[in-house]
């Protein structure tokens, strides 16, 4: 029997997950880190801390799995999307990480614009400007740390620097590749006309691969260090979202994978580059070779759920709160949620949106809030879909849910009747990390294709059709749909008297 490892860099930790041939996960470890955050919106990190988690995890993970370290076969590689590492001429480190939830480039984002236009931008690139993306934090780093960006020889992505660490190659994937808004979509590769507009040479970027290819093989030095055999091969992998819709099963066209995380993610595979025309989903390349996938990301989901069971529900157990809204009835008598806690990206990136209950009236009680909840959730994920049938992807045969929310029967429910569609729950549950180890078994041709990695290992664990409520939301979506343009203009006047 042959193993693979996937390693997951995340923004807090780093996961090493251990796979045999089969799919069975038969090992995990991890490793915490923090981030530091040196100015207001500002968010940065040591890529040492990635490099000395990644060799912990590895190492502890073969060493209680007790399997033998020469049957690792492969390593796949995952991780945080959008950070910004620059190297020198040596491969040195030059500046702290600048990461993926760091703010400081609003300006720079209308730079690019402006240099570009906006339309053409989203044209080549799939995307609008956000400060989340790699290319802000280059022309930041080129305006205000010129002594810096000087010594710049090379641009990575956080996964990437691990990636170089284990190989000595600098390489990245084509799902990471697509995030930094430096891509050309189409072509899977940098864009020559955005990288000319913001005087980026393109000898500073590394070259580029599909998910399943190899892109090096860990050195004699690393291989010792880590207790592997020299030589083990490291694949391509993907951005960690691309990698989760990976260890879901979503690889396909119609299959939608939704996160009901903290924050909600919903996912949908295509076979060609779809683009929203406005910029308001992500459109990125998938980490299955040849395909693509649009994103919409909200961000408070679960979140929001928890907020209102810390803050009115005294920390009760989420099953406890939960169990008198199973008998409210749809639309919870007319109250809606908006669920723009820490404002919104996807349909309205807003940073200044804010959360409210709008409807309220003597009738409604303590279970009418809390389905309330779960139901503007629910809508607030659907205008994600919305935006894909209006990209031109209209088929969603099912939707796979993952995530703390996936584990409530009632918000699955309530789920499958807003989008009107089956949803699913699925046996894996360990999102990225899992996702890397597959492709890199695909690459290493234990699989004939990633789609049938995905039919070999994943099977559906639950289901969920849309009910008889299906009508009711239907009805109260378009009224939902209304309430952030009409409170719109006291939101952002709520932000201007903060700003005072």
């Amino acid at each position: 029997m042959v193993y693979f490892i996937g390693i997951d860099s995340s923004t807090t930790a780093t996961k090493a997950l251990l796979m045999d041939a089969d799919g069975q996960v038969v090992g995990m470890a991890a490793r915490k880190y923090s981030y530091d955050t040196p100015k207001p919106l500002w968010s940065e990190q040591d890529p040492s801390l990635w490099w000395q988690a990644t060799a912990e995890s590895i190492r502890q993970v073969v060493r209680q799995s007790g399997v033998e370290a020469a049957s690792i076969a492969g390593i796949g590689l995952t991780g945080q999307m959008h950070g910004l590492v620059l190297l020198n001429a040596r491969g040195e480190v030059l500046r702290p990480a600048i990461l993926w939830n760091d703010q400081r480039t609003a300006r720079q984002c209308d730079e690019i614009r402006t240099r570009l236009g906006r339309e053409r931008l989203i044209q080549i690139t799939g995307n609008d400007a956000l400060t989340g993306f790699t290319a802000p934090k280059i022309v930041w780093v080129q305006q205000h740390e010129p002594e810096i960006w000087a010594r710049v020889r090379h641009i990575l992505l956080p996964k990437d620097y691990v990636r170089y660490k284990l190989t000595g190659e600098f390489a990245t994937d084509r799902a990471g590749g697509a995030g930094t808004l430096l891509f050309d979509l189409a072509k899977r590769d940098w864009s020559s006309e955005v990288l000319a507009a913001l005087d980026i040479p393109t000898a500073y970027l590394p070259p580029t691969f599909e998910g399943t290819e190899t892109t090096g093989r860990l050195t004699p030095h690393v291989a010792a260090e880590l207790g592997l055999p020299a030589g083990v091969p490291v694949f391509g992998g993907g951005g960690d979202q691309a990698a989760a819709a990976v260890g879901t099963g979503a690889v396909r066209t119609g299959v939608i994978s939704v996160s009901l995380g903290t924050s909600g993610v919903v996912f949908a595979t295509t076979d060609a580059p779809f683009i929203e025309p406005q910029g308001r989903l992500h459109a990125f390349c998938h980490a299955v070779p040849g395909k693509w996938h649009l994103m919409g990301v909200m961000l408070s989901a679960a979140g929001s759920l928890r907020w209102y069971r810390d803050t009115f529900g005294a920390g009760m157990d989420f099953d406890v709160l939960l169990a008198p809204a199973a008998d409210v009835p749809a639309g919870s008598d007319d109250l809606f949620f908006l669920p723009y806690l820490t404002g919104e990206r996807t349909p309205h990136p807003d940073p200044l949106a804010r959360g409210a209950f709008v409807g309220l009236t003597v009738r409604h009680g303590f279970a009418h809030f809390t389905r309330a909840v779960l139901e503007g959730v629910a809508f607030g994920l659907r205008d994600s879909f919305e935006l894909m049938k209006e990209a031109g992807l209209d088929e969603v045969a099912q939707v796979r849910v993952t995530g703390g929310g996936a584990k409530s029967l009632l918000w699955r429910q309530i789920l499958a009747d807003v989008f009107g569609a089956e949803i699913v729950t699925v046996n894996t549950t360990e999102g990225a990390a899992y996702g890397a180890a597959l492709l890199a078994a695909t690459g290493a041709g234990i699989f004939d294709s990633v789609e049938a990695a995905c039919d070999a290992t994943i099977q559906v664990t639950g289901r969920v059709a849309p009910g008889p409520d299906q009508g009711a939301y239907a009805r109260l979506y378009p009224l939902y749909r209304s309430l952030y343009p009409a409170l719109k203009p006291a939101f952002h006047q709520m932000g201007a008297l903060d700003a005072d």
